[in-house]
């Protein structure tokens, strides 16, 4: 915030020279930036305020901060607002249809004014801050604006369409004239917080006033506007009509309605001093019921174990009492009144802040030596450290991408019943969806190296995906793989089937039983499915945990890539939820392995799984391990058949087998092979 040094020492009680005041701001965690001394002998500072404190964005808030600092005491400025004649509420009435986004609403009024120019001392003051002066009206609610903190608004009675104020949301396609040269016209949206007269909008809430309403050298009677808005509200609507102001930038960092009073009959005594009339009685009125006034209470024993060393009661009590908490001490305790500015003060760590501040950081102590346990990493900082070290090592490269993208590369994972989760923002241009599926940025990824001459790569992402289902909202935590290299679709199928088996070890562990089935289970990633042809759903220990296959022809067609190009996304959270997988330690034999090879032609329709489950089905003895070996095509199989290679590995604990003694047992799995599967055996 920029200040005047001699402003601010308008509210203490001995005065503090510019450079006391940049030291007293920055010991109490206000940096001073800059110090530049003006022509009259006055100094301008530039004072760093945090996002908590807009109670500091005002003379009197910093005052107040020097003053708990340095022993002063504050001055606060002189009310003389007498009333005469009628209740304002017979000129003007109030209606607020939105007590949410406007916890308080006040208008008083003022009769026979003139508007004149401002006296020299508000021009000085306004000057040394930058500002420019206008008139005595105008200047006034500038003044308090910067000395409260309070922004207010002045409206020209004689303007205003059937004697009436109302608080509402915009209809759509209102048109609204800002005030302020060379302003252009524009057209509301609907829903933002507006001040309207019987007709029109005149104001938007905080944000801005109109020109239709404002001040002019034939003003004779104003309407006061002194307000409490929801900072979201103003911040919607300062960000969407691309208008910001001082009192915007304080409303969206919090006005207690509380305040509002106050700053408003300071503003009535400035005008009455600088611009003559008659305040008409009292004031229109409308909003909830103020909230009450908050208390928190303070334990000694905690301050010095969280501060670190002693701090002397009487001091606590003293820093307490100049900031305006109003401390009684009750045993060991300091209870406190909150005053309504601080709506930062919520609870007593919050306190134990104040006190901290104010009593001076450098107290803290100084040790030369800080011991320290170190911790292992989080289960889920691990698993995802662990997953991307397993995926770089099969020699996958790790994508990082935008959130969102466009309508085009959401369309192929976005069929029925799935929509897309579009934001309404300006700055997300061309790309205004919320990515349904991570294949979405993968492609654009590697349609991108494509375009740069980087053919092959094997790409994958951990991040979330968003979408909206049936339920609802839904944002999932996915891990996604790509490959893209030369070779036909059943090799790159292979390799990212390895890929994804191999993953699902790392995380879930050796023993994890991990198969892939043609059919798409009803849980599983719906999505990241109509993208691919085939499709199998992938299951960890019966669990679903995601899909993998080919990306279809309307999918690369969407994304400008030829094929083929294999694709899994697995659901994250499902895939990690037994991290880290628990070892087990199997039992070493020391008789030795006996192989045993199989080839049977099936039709080209069964698949691995269904050979493999019938092996088990056969329960066969001694069976180790069963192994794919490989697929043959071609004239000896025959039009829709194919040779399947597999091995069998048969051990037994306490001899060594013989072959006569696995022969049975193969007989018999060829047997089963013929019934259930119409295999002919080739050896």
């Amino acid at each position: 915030m920029r200040t005047s040094a001699n402003w601010i020492n308008d509210y203490l009680s001995a005065p503090a020279t510019a450079e006391v005041q940049a030291t007293l701001f920055t010991s109490v965690g206000f940096p001073c930036e800059s110090s530049q001394k003006l022509p009259g002998g006055d100094f301008v500072q530039e004072v760093e305020t945090t996002s908590n404190r807009g109670d500091c964005l005002s003379h009197l808030g910093l005052a107040r901060e020097i003053a708990a600092a340095s022993d002063r005491t504050m001055r606060m400025p002189t009310i003389n607002a007498p009333r005469c004649g009628s209740a304002a509420t017979t000129v003007i009435s109030v209606s607020n249809h939105e007590p949410l986004r406007c916890s308080r609403y006040t208008a008083r009024v003022v009769q026979g004014i003139r508007v004149a120019p401002s006296p020299p001392w508000l021009q000085e003051r306004l000057r040394a801050i930058g500002q420019v002066p206008r008139n005595n009206v105008v200047d006034c609610t500038n003044f308090v604006l910067f000395e409260y903190g309070q922004p207010t608004h002045v409206f020209d009675l004689a303007t205003l369409q059937g004697g009436a104020i109302q608080v509402r949301s915009a209809v759509a396609g209102e048109e609204f004239l800002p005030i302020g040269e060379g302003a252009q016209p524009v057209k509301l949206a609907g829903g933002e917080l507006v001040i309207a007269d019987a007709s029109r909008p005149i104001a938007l809430a905080g944000v801005k006033g109109g020109a239709q309403t404002a001040i002019s050298d034939k003003t004779t009677d104003v309407v006061i506007e002194a307000a409490a808005f929801d900072p979201s509200a103003v911040r919607l609507t300062s960000r969407s009509l691309r208008i910001s102001s001082d009192s915007s930038f304080r409303f969206e960092r919090g006005v207690h309605p509380a305040e509002v009073d106050e700053a408003a009959e300071r503003l009535v005594s400035l005008i009455l001093e600088t611009a003559g009339g008659r305040a008409l009685a009292g004031s229109a009125t409308a909003g909830p019921p103020l909230p009450p006034i908050a208390r928190v209470s303070l334990r000694l024993e905690r301050l010095e174990a969280i501060a670190g060393f002693t701090i002397p009661t009487t001091e606590v009590l003293q820093i307490l009492s100049a900031l305006g908490f109003e401390p009684k001490r009750i045993g060991a305790q300091i209870d406190c009144t909150v005053p309504p500015r601080r709506m930062d003060v919520t609870r007593e760590i919050d306190l134990i802040e104040e006190v901290v501040r104010l009593a001076g950081f450098d107290r803290i102590p100084m040790v030369d030596r800080v011991s320290i346990r170190p911790v292992d990493s989080q289960p889920a900082v691990g698993a995802v450290r662990h997953a991307k070290n397993c995926l770089v090592g099969l020699g996958f490269v790790e994508v990082v991408s935008p959130t969102l993208v466009s309508q085009r590369a959401a369309a192929p994972f976005l069929d029925a019943p799935f929509t897309a989760l579009r934001i309404e923002d300006e700055r997300a241009v061309g790309e205004p969806i919320l990515r349904p599926s991570l294949l979405a940025t993968l492609l654009q990824t590697l349609k991108l190296n494509q375009d740069r001459g980087t053919r092959a790569l094997r790409l994958f992402e951990h991040a979330a995906a968003f979408w909206l289902g049936p339920e609802g909202h839904h944002e999932e935590r996915m891990i996604a793989l790509l490959v893209a290299e030369p070779g036909d679709a059943e090799t790159l199928y292979r390799l990212c089937r390895g890929s994804v088996e191999r993953l699902g070890r790392e995380i879930c562990g050796r023993h994890a039983a991990i198969s892939i089935a043609p059919s798409v289970a009803a849980d599983t990633n719906a999505r990241a499915s109509q993208a691919l042809d085939p499709v199998g759903c992938i299951r960890v220990d019966s669990i679903v945990v995601g899909v993998i296959g080919l990306i279809n022809a309307k999918t690369l067609a969407s994304a400008g890539l030829e094929g083929p190009i294999a694709a899994a996304e697995l659901n994250w959270e499902r895939l990690a939820s037994s991290y880290p997988p628990t070892p087990r330690a199997p039992q070493l034999l020391n008789s030795p392995l006996l192989d045993r090879d199989l080839s049977l032609t099936v039709a080209e329709s069964v698949p691995w799984a269904q050979v493999e489950a019938t092996v088990r089905e056969a329960a066969l003895p001694d069976l180790e391990s069963i192994s794919f070996l490989g697929t043959f095509r071609g004239k000896q199989t025959g039009a829709d058949r194919k040779s399947v290679t597999l091995r069998l590995t048969f051990r037994a604990a306490d001899r060594t087998l013989k072959r006569e003694e696995v022969e049975p047992h193969i007989a018999r799995l060829n047997a089963l092979f013929t019934s259930r599967l119409s295999a002919e055996i080739r050896t």
